[in-house]
């Protein structure tokens, strides 16, 4: 271990809903400060149409929320301590990328863009390119190298390529503009460091890797032929892009003077390059080899990490992604997820709470800050009372049951066309019924996952749970467990993708020769575990049964030319003989 005295770095947690720094004892690991600031256009709903799956966010929300965090880190903190900072990294939700011009500006930071959602962050959840991720699948097909083969074969419209096709069909001002096409979490690190010419930003492997088609194999980007027979309109685009990615160990730079005056820090902090929440969360929440490192929020995201030499020959179909280096240097990360799995348990709650909201404030018996105050109360208490009356339900082979593919199916098998079902229901189903039916969806995607290493020659050999449902709500975690039939060990750290991006700030910064020994020795370990209750785990098995069943009609119904396999057919029949 290098440090030899107190230094302190920066860890910033670019979220979906919001952006979160931490100051923190490089030596121990301590969580010296906090900030998180919500983004103030995004809770407004600007840029966002919810019905055409378009979640667009304004780069002043990014840059608002990280001088407004990192300022309050070190307020809190006390001024004097800005002295010791040697170092801040960055993560970020991802693919999350942007139209920006030749010095790296995003176009909606410029005049003529700034209220043009198609020159803004298109959010992971962004799902208005599922048309062209339909026809990058079917176009690598033509192709003697298998260009989808390190992101397990199935491109999303969750990701870099497709978002960039669709933006340049659709809007011929921005087409016009943009040159180059570039991840939120490689725009925060070259903002830092004062890069004004787009050619020089470093880009992250794990950006590249997982989600733009980077391979060491293809010499960086697939060939020139592959995108401009793609469509026209990419012709030229790859030599616009890059050809390098660095991993997150390593300096993007050092602190400009500006973000250095607008921070209060010194020129001497080193920037990190950056890096997906996920994957710098998984190293926050000290991933070990085999361990499936489960981030759950809004959506998860699912890492492993394995040696090279032991997976380097073997390719897992259907998820997002493998890539050395994407989340430790030397390991092989391999990632998977589900695109709704907070949000679902959000979205329901929401539907309850339509009436409150909408008819409490017409009431003439409640004054409006009376009728706030309530609804705020009853936001906070539904999902925690939902929990409590779900958990008390018998647990048996039949009764409501759920799909959960609200926002469509992230892995195995990327589709986001695939649409979420409640099924079963009947005048006795009430809320908690629904929502534990719900719960239970999430939980049986998450083992799909699982299913899928274990059966392609990657073994999961435990599970690590970060996040705020991970911390909030042991009714789930314990529902996790007992579907799983393994116990599942849950981060002490309410803050595991920030303190990640922390210790990779302290590994750039020269603290630690490798980030692993900065997850070691800045670790905060865990506070809980929840282990399976086997008779139930073999209950769940039988309605998992049914959920893939279930599921494969809906996917049948949303792809009506793809044949049901003879063994899903013959179980359907059992499961509905009518």
């Amino acid at each position: 271990m290098l440090v030899e005295e107190v230094s302190y770095v920066i860890g910033v947690d670019y979220g979906t809903d919001s952006v979160r720094s931490v100051l923190v004892n490089a030596h121990n690991g301590e969580e010296v400060s906090s900030s998180v600031y919500y983004y103030p256009r995004w809770q407004r709903g600007q840029y966002c149409n919810a019905s055409e799956n378009q979640f667009r966010q304004h780069p002043l929300d990014y840059i608002e929320g990280l001088e407004h965090t990192v300022k309050a880190c070190i307020s809190q903190a006390g001024g004097a301590v800005a002295a010791a900072v040697k170092g801040i990294s960055v993560d970020t939700t991802g693919s999350t990328p942007v139209a920006v011009n030749r010095a790296g500006t995003p176009l909606a930071l410029l005049p003529d863009f700034r209220e043009n959602p198609n020159a803004m962050f298109f959010l992971w959840k962004d799902h208005t390119s599922v048309k062209e991720a339909a026809e990058i699948n079917e176009h690598a097909t033509r192709f003697d190298i298998n260009y989808l083969k390190y992101v397990g074969g199935i491109y999303s419209s969750e990701w870099f390529w497709a978002k960039l096709l669709h933006v340049l069909r659709t809007d011929e001002q921005v087409r016009e503009s943009c040159y180059s096409w570039v991840e939120h979490c490689d725009w925060i690190t070259f903002l830092l460091t004062g890069g004004n010419d787009v050619k020089q930003m470093k880009r992250s492997v794990t950006a590249a890797g997982h989600k733009a088609l980077w391979a060491e194999e293809f010499g960086g980007l697939p060939p020139e032929q592959f995108f401009a027979s793609l469509d026209p309109l990419l012709a030229g685009f790859r030599d616009k892009l890059f050809t390098d990615a660095h991993t997150s160990d390593k300096p993007a730079g050092q602190l400009s003077q500006e973000w250095a005056d607008r921070l209060g820090l010194s020129t001497d902090v080193v920037v990190g390059i950056g890096a997906f929440d996920a994957h710098m969360g998984a190293v926050g929440g000290q991933i070990e080899p085999y361990y499936l490192s489960k981030v759950m929020g809004t959506s998860t995201c699912d890492m492993l990490v394995a040696p090279v030499e032991e997976v380097e020959d073997t390719l897992v179909s259907g998820i997002c992604g493998q890539v050395p280096g994407s989340v430790i240097p030397g390991m092989m990360g391999l990632e998977a997820g589900q695109s709704a799995f907070g949000d679902t348990y959000a979205w329901f709650k929401d539907l309850l709470l339509w009436p409150v909201k909408n008819l409490l404030s017409q009431s003439q018996a409640i004054a409006p800050e009376v009728a706030d105050t309530l609804l705020k109360e009853l936001s906070d208490k539904v999902v925690p009372e939902l929990s409590k009356q779900a958990e008390q339900l018998p647990l048996t082979e039949e009764g409501e049951f759920a799909i959960d593919w609200f926002n469509g199916r992230r892995t195995p098998d990327a589709n986001q066309e695939l649409k979420g079902a409640i099924l079963g229901l009947g005048l006795g189903s009430d809320a908690p019924r629904i929502f534990r039916a719900l719960a239970e969806a999430t939980c049986f995607g998450a083992k799909s996952i699982v299913d899928r290493f274990n059966e392609q020659g990657v073994p999961v050999k435990g599970l690590i749970g970060m996040g705020g449902v991970a911390r909030k709500s042991p009714f789930i975690m314990q529902m996790m467990a007992d579907v799983m039939g393994m116990p599942i060990k849950i981060h002490r750290s309410e803050q595991t993708c920030a303190i990640g991006a922390a210790m990779f700030a302290a590994t750039a910064a020269g603290l630690y020769p490798r980030v692993e020994d900065a997850m070691h020795a800045m670790g905060q370990g865990f506070d809980a575990e929840y282990f399976p209750d086997m008779a139930r785990n073999q209950i769940y098995a039988k309605r998992y049964s049914q959920y893939h069943a279930h599921g494969a009609l809906i996917e049948q119904e949303t792809t009506s030319e793809k044949p049901l396999p003879t063994d899903v057919q013959e179980q359907v029949v059992r499961q509905n003989p009518s």
